[in-house]
Parts: structure tokens; C-alpha cells; sequence
């Protein structure tokens, strides 16, 4: 049983209008944690500035026991809760699209790291802390936390955990899933699940935080994550290699999985346009190598202790190249150089979004098949948009493929869009074929949607939506995300 939250009087009055709503929030919460009026813009627009909407309010809770008030009193005027991290998702999971019934609860305030144990080699760390941040304070113990994304300056670790954000060194350490060892959680109804457990094998039953790993805050609100740490990997080798065709890059990943074993970290593929785009995007970004070759991989293995990633990089190289899998090559001989490497991996995306709306995907398809995925999809896609570009780059090493597709530039916001939806449907009618996923790590959010519902299969929703009823019977966390739940009002 919850407490009941004591509102000031009126509550029951529809009429009062958000002003009106938002203002006895403020009476029982504290004017400090309800904002309202133009400081909401920020927290109600996309990451990418495409979609800005509106919310009755944001509410910035200091700790687990402010947000489970804060959810009881938004439950109890009628309002659902959109639960917000750094707000840099792709999918509009975290923007609210209701705006005189919805609240963002945003854990920006709650930062801190409760516990960090080197002997252990785990911490717990509140869910608004910004993902690099905390990385920064476990090398600081020598050790590593090694989810590691583009939007890690912004993003915040309960952004992390309730999207299942995967990143570039999923081929070696997993996706976030496979980094949490324990949850604390806000559910509906304001109690707290407390599993912040750091045990690494406790086989009691039902895994419990599994259900909000990837859930989008659709089943409540992660304030907590105790997450497994590993030894720094001080010793990194980085190489940019030039190939003859994506083919090769399959055939090269399987050597660099028997050669390198799980030392290699990241092995990223990239089209000659990466370039261009890195370029348009970060000015004086200079060239490593010639940017002629059809396909590129981007490739780092790390380790610490005994172990020699230079030689282990050298040897590898060697071999390859002799066989003719690699034509052409650079490897990194410092810090700084690696990082100019990896700027065009990361500057790509920026070069994207300069040119305009475009289509972002985040698709998955098996290993072995990357290659053909991409030259059927590339295809089909051409031949129905002409005058559109296909760029098309991602992590071989878990089939993530994230075929974008770019509009000409002089087109307007709704002869792009029509672009967009076009090569949307015929991207997806060609994933079908071969049994893919429409969102390999980036969750489904309000914008697949659609796309997901089409793809369900009865059993599975039937699954989903007895657990949402379950957990959240009047569907006030993040209702409109990932799922239209029958049964389930709100």
C-alpha cells in the first residue's frame, strides 16, 4: 500500500486548466522541482530539433524518494509521466505528445555515484548521471565502464539501461543489458523496487530488472543501476583500413575474431561518403589515408596488463594484407591520432544531419548477410528514389546496419518527408526478407511504432501487454511509447 498524497484543494476541477495543474504540483512537490512556461521548450523537443511539442510541466526530482512523490502526485490530478534521461534518444521516447495530460520527469539532479568498490569491481550509480562523466570517475579508480556511444557527453545512465543503448563495443562487452547488475525502480503506483543487488549470479527466480532494461520508461522510472566495471584497458591499438568491397569486411571480421579473440573492441564499417560527411561537419578534420577504396573498417582492440596490442595489431595486419583481404591501411601511433580516426566515425552523423531531414535507421540482420542486406536495400531504394543518397555504415561485428537515406537538400520539409516515408517502406519491405529487426539498439520509442505493431506477432503482444497491465493498470508511464495497449487505459 502507497501513501496517499495530500493535494491542495480542488484537484478534482478539470477546469483549472495545466496552470492550474502544474501550480498544485509545485504545492505539494516545491516550486523548485516543477517548472513550467518556456522552461519546459528544452525538455519537449527531439535530440535532432525535428519534432518540439509541449507538457504541463517538468518535474526535477532530487532523489528516489522525490520522484515516487512526484509519480503519485501526477497520478493523482490524472496526468501520465514521460520519463526524460539526457533526451538524446533517436526514437521520441522520451518527448511527451500529449501536452495538457502529460508530465516529463527528468533525473537530470539525481547524479550521484553511491558506491564505487574497486575489490568488487562494480558501482551504483544514480540514473541522471551523464554516461561519460561516470566513466571518467571509475578510470579515475582504474577501472572501466564500457558502454561507449556518440551522445556519451549527454546521455545519462537511466537513459542507458531503459533503452538497452548498445554503442561500439557491443561485439566485446554486450549491450547495456549485459552491464547492469542491479536496478532501483519507481513503479506506478510510487513504491520502489529495490534490486540494487551487485551479486554477478543470483538464480532466485524471475529476473525482475530485466522487465525495465529496454522498457522506455514504460513500465517505471529507473533511479538507480548497479553496473559490473571492468579493468581499464590502458593499451589500445587503432587501425582505418581500405577494402575492395563490403564483402570483405565480413571475411575480415571473422579472421580478426580467430586472430585478435576478445581483445578486439570495435570493428566498424564505413562507405567513402564518411568521409565527405566527417568533413562537412568538423572543420580541418585531416585525411589518414586515401579515400578511394568502395568500403572501410574501423578497427581497435584493447587489453591491459601482459598483453601487447601493438604486436598482436602488427601481426593481424600483416596477415591480411598479405592475403589480400586489406588493400590499404593506417594505424593510430597516438591518442591523439586515434581519436582523429574515430572523429570520422562520430563526425559522419553531424555531416548527416547539416544536410537536412533525413531518414535514420537502425536496423539488424544476421552477421553473414550484412553485405547483401546492404547492396538489396541500397537498390531498392535507389530505384524508387533516384535523387536520394544512401549511406550506410555500423558495427559488423552484431549486424547493426544503419542505413540512412538523404534527401536532396532543396526539397521542402514535406517533399522530404514524403522522401523519407517512402524509403522507409521500402527499407523495411526488404529487412523483412531477411528476417531482420527494425531497431537494432536505438528501442522503438513513438516513432517505430507503427512499425513495430505492424511486425508483432499475437503471442508476443498478448505477453507485452499483460506485463504493462500488470505493473501499470491505469497507464500513466510513457503511454503512447513502444505500444497502443488495449486493456490499458490511459
Amino acid at each position: 500500500m502507497t501513501d496517499v498524497i495530500d493535494l491542495p484543494q480542488g484537484t478534482d476541477q478539470p477546469e483549472a486548466g495545466p496552470a492550474g495543474v502544474a501550480a498544485k504540483l509545485a504545492a505539494v512537490l516545491g516550486a523548485d522541482v516543477v517548472l513550467t512556461g518556456t522552461d519546459v521548450a528544452r525538455y519537449c523537443r527531439d535530440w535532432h530539433g525535428d519534432v518540439e511539442t509541449d507538457a504541463v510541466a517538468v518535474l526535477r526530482p532530487r532523489s528516489t524518494q522525490g520522484v515516487a512523490q512526484a509519480v503519485k502526485a501526477a497520478a493523482a490530478l490524472g496526468l501520465s509521466i514521460v520519463p526524460q534521461g539526457g533526451n538524446t534518444g533517436l526514437v521520441l521516447g522520451a518527448t511527451p505528445d500529449d501536452p495538457a495530460g502529460q508530465v516529463v520527469l527528468s533525473l537530470e539532479r539525481m547524479t550521484a555515484i553511491r558506491r564505487l568498490d574497486a575489490d568488487d569491481f562494480s558501482a551504483v550509480v544514480e540514473a541522471g548521471a551523464v554516461l561519460s562523466e561516470f566513466k571518467d570517475k571509475v578510470a579515475e579508480a582504474g577501472l572501466f565502464f564500457p558502454l561507449a556511444l556518440g551522445a556519451q557527453g549527454s546521455c545519462r545512465i537511466g537513459g542507458n539501461v531503459s533503452t538497452n543503448a548498445g554503442g561500439i563495443n557491443v561485439l566485446r562487452y554486450g549491450m547495456t543489458r549485459e552491464l547492469v547488475l542491479g536496478l532501483e525502480v519507481v513503479l506506478p503506483d510510487g513504491s520502489i523496487f529495490d534490486g540494487l543487488s551487485a551479486l554477478r549470479k543470483d538464480n532466485r527466480g524471475i529476473d525482475l530488472k530485466q522487465l525495465f532494461i529496454g522498457a522506455e520508461g514504460t513500465l517505471g522510472i529507473v533511479t538507480a543501476v548497479a553496473v559490473k566495471l571492468l579493468p581499464q584497458p590502458d593499451k589500445v591499438a587503432t587501425a582505418l583500413l581500405g577494402l575492395n568491397a563490403l564483402e570483405d569486411a565480413i571475411h575480415l571480421y571473422r579472421r580478426a575474431r580467430r586472430d585478435c579473440c576478445d581483445l578486439m573492441s570495435a570493428f566498424e564499417f564505413m562507405p567513402p561518403l564518411a568521409f565527405t560527411l566527417a568533413q562537412e561537419a568538423i572543420a580541418d578534420l585531416p585525411m589518414p589515408m586515401a579515400a578511394g577504396y568502395p568500403a572501410y573498417v574501423l578497427m581497435e582492440i584493447s587489453g591491459s596488463g601482459l598483453v601487447d596490442v601493438d604486436d598482436l595489431m602488427s601481426r593481424f595486419l600483416d596477415g591480411v594484407m598479405a592475403d589480400g583481404l586489406v588493400v590499404d591501411g593506417v594505424v593510430a601511433a597516438s591518442q591523439a591520432q586515434a581519436r582523429n580516426l574515430w572523429l570520422f566515425r562520430e563526425g559522419m552523423n553531424e555531416g548527416q544531419a547539416k544536410r537536412g531531414r533525413h531518414l535514420r535507421t537502425d536496423v539488424s540482420v544476421p552477421l553473414s548477410r550484412v553485405p547483401d542486406f546492404v547492396r538489396e536495400a541500397e537498390a531498392a531504394i535507389h530505384a524508387a528514389l533516384p535523387d536520394c543518397t544512401c549511406v550506410s555504415y555500423g558495427h559488423v561485428g552484431d549486424g547493426n546496419v544503419h542505413l540512412n537515406v538523404l534527401p536532396p537538400a532543396e526539397l521542402s520539409r514535406q517533399e522530404a518527408d514524403a522522401r523519407i516515408y517512402q524509403a522507409k517502406t521500402v527499407l523495411n519491405a526488404v529487412l523483412d526478407g531477411f528476417g531482420g529487426s527494425i531497431s537494432a539498439e536505438h528501442g522503438i520509442g513513438r516513432l517505430k511504432k507503427p512499425d513495430f505493431e505492424a511486425r508483432l506477432q499475437p503471442v508476443r503482444r498478448q505477453l507485452l501487454t499483460s506485463i504493462k497491465a500488470a505493473i501499470d493498470p491505469q497507464g500513466i508511464m510513457n503511454p503512447g511509447c513502444q505500444l497502443n495497449l488495449a486493456g490499458v487505459s490511459g
